[in-house]
């Protein structure tokens, strides 16, 4: 069965600047770094809500619009390592805040580090190098001298679920902690279709090859850039033979026999608890 695509917004709606009728008081999403900042308040974590940075006694090195949650506005700031962090809150890296936030707000919160990154590294033209502006009209840069435009950098990466029958293909990267494992992945290259990349890394990783690719979903991963883009895939032909350089081994599994797979912040998560689904016995 192929999988439902929804998305992953329930809420929220991006917009270049505020409306008249959104709410002044809107919420922010404050970074140090990759670290959050939210309020310390149990399990459920909360992120901060005002009309001002200032209210927290915080000045931004740099402040972006991101659209609205129900009439409310979203602000992402970037704060300097060395502040005073406001009483009865704390920074916590984004990865972890997963199943802690408000889904919409983890996802918008995802969409401001990215905003971040690239508006600190997309300060001065890359082809004459003069001062950048933001466009009026969309989410670019523009460049007064010679109007070069320059657009937030996505990096897509292909993720895919190889079935062997009723077994799914795990594999295991030489970094991962604690032996976890996880899909076959990669960068996309110039050139390059998504199918093609899907094959491509399958064969360099692990030295099989595969048959009937579908898409299954995608999710965009802000650290700092990417985006994940799941596949599912049948076994075709050859043996496992793992390249010994990202993967360290990878094995056929039976969805009652897992090893320590990715958390639920990742759609390699999604994509295996869908496998374990379809097949469990």
């Amino acid at each position: 069965m192929q999988p439902t695509i929804e998305s992953i917004y329930k809420r929220y709606s991006p917009a270049l600047r505020p409306t008249e009728q959104e709410n002044s008081i809107g919420y922010w999403f404050i970074f140090r770094g990759n670290q959050l900042l939210v309020h310390e308040t149990g399990d459920l974590l909360a992120v901060p809500v005002g009309d001002r940075l200032d209210k927290y006694g915080l000045t931004s090195n740099r402040t972006l619009y991101l659209g609205s949650i129900e009439g409310a506005s979203c602000y992402t700031a970037e704060v300097a390592e060395d502040i005073t962090v406001p009483e009865g809150m704390i920074f916590l890296p984004l990865f972890a805040l997963y199943d802690r936030i408000d889904e919409d707000l983890f996802h918008v919160a995802g969409r401001g580090l990215q905003m971040l990154s690239w508006d600190a590294t997309n300060q001065f033209c890359g082809r004459c190098g003069n001062p950048l502006n933001h466009a009026d009209h969309e989410r670019s840069k523009v460049c007064p001298n010679c109007g070069l435009s320059h657009y937030p950098r996505l990096s897509p990466a292909v993720i895919t679920v190889i079935l062997k029958g009723d077994q799914i293909l795990l594999a295991r990267a030489g970094h991962f902690p604690n032996k976890m494992y996880g899909l076959i992945a990669g960068f996309v290259e110039p050139g390059e279709t998504l199918e093609d990349c899907v094959q491509r890394e399958t064969m360099e990783e692990v030295g099989i090859k595969i048959k009937n690719i579908r898409y299954y979903d995608s999710q965009p991963w802000p650290f700092p850039h990417s985006l994940m883009i799941g596949f599912i895939a049948e076994y075709d032909s050859g043996e496992i033979q793992v390249d010994g350089e990202e993967i360290a081994e990878a094995k056929w599994f039976h969805a009652d026999e897992l090893p320590n797979i990715p958390p639920r912040v990742s759609i390699a998560r999604k994509m295996i608890d869908w496998y374990v689904e379809e097949y469990k016995s």
